[in-house]
């Protein structure tokens, strides 16, 4: 990665962040009210934060665990290539399933996972994404919920990042490059 200068903006505040996720909780605990244990499945590494703010809203018996996907590497820009890197631990056949995305961009790494998740023949599939950039959309992929869309930005913080720096931004940001 060059050592580029870059600013970030804020786009996103953290009080608006935890606004939201209470929403979309209230919207999960219902579709799952019955559910015995909702695997709530996390895409790392972005969604880490979002994934620990959410569960700590859902008054439902949950699990975590982690898949990891990658797109992206080190660049600003998606190879459209999904590599799984880290799969899950545990079996998913007949059980709940919540895919926790951070973003949802061109739409490539969600569609991958999802199809491969949902060969595996759980109950009830479904996705959330804080952020969604409908207008880089390349496949006819789309989260059950949202936090919120968004313009097609470089953006960072609450567990996004740029070449693994800005993860701990309590903010959603956006990546501006000044002028030299």
């Amino acid at each position: 990665m060059s050592e580029r200068p870059y600013v970030i903006d804020e786009m996103i505040s953290a009080k608006a962040i935890a606004a939201r996720i209470e929403e979309l909780s209230h919207a999960i605990k219902e579709e799952f009210r019955d559910t015995n244990k909702l695997v709530v499945v996390g895409l790392l590494r972005g969604s880490f934060v979002f994934i620990a703010d959410l569960v700590r809203e859902l008054d439902l018996p949950v699990e975590v665990d982690f898949l990891e996907a990658s797109s992206y590497g080190n660049a600003m820009e998606s190879s459209r290539e999904v590599r799984i890197l880290k799969d899950l631990r545990g079996q998913i056949e007949g059980r709940d399933v919540l895919v926790v995305e951070d973003i949802v961009d061109t739409g490539h790494t969600l569609k991958h996972v999802v199809g491969l998740l949902a060969s595996r023949k759980p109950g009830r599939l479904r996705t959330i994404a804080l952020l969604d950039k409908p207008s880089r959309r390349e496949t006819d992929v789309a989260a059950d919920w949202i936090g919120f869309s968004i313009p097609d930005e470089f953006v960072v913080g609450y567990g996004i990042d740029y070449a693994q720096r800005n993860r701990n931004l309590p903010f959603i940001g956006k990546v501006r490059f000044p002028e030299a």
